[in-house]
């Protein structure tokens, strides 16, 4: 499935570049879920991160 929103800013990811959204998250986790655009519930640890969307569950690293 492609994503339909930028996991960093959340703007439709057909729209606009997202070259500085691609550059950031190689250092911080997504904040916005890329299907339906909600604002996901993130927890970073040493070891890496978790986030979790309402509506489509975790993602990990």
């Amino acid at each position: 499935m492609d994503a339909a929103f930028c996991d960093r800013c959340g703007q439709l990811a057909s729209v606009g570049s997202h070259e500085a959204c691609l550059r950031a998250r190689e250092l911080e986790p997504p904040r916005y879920c890329r299907a339906c655009r909600r604002r996901m519930v993130v927890q970073v640890t040493p070891v890496g991160w978790s986030a979790r969307c309402a509506e489509h569950g975790l993602l990990s690293v």
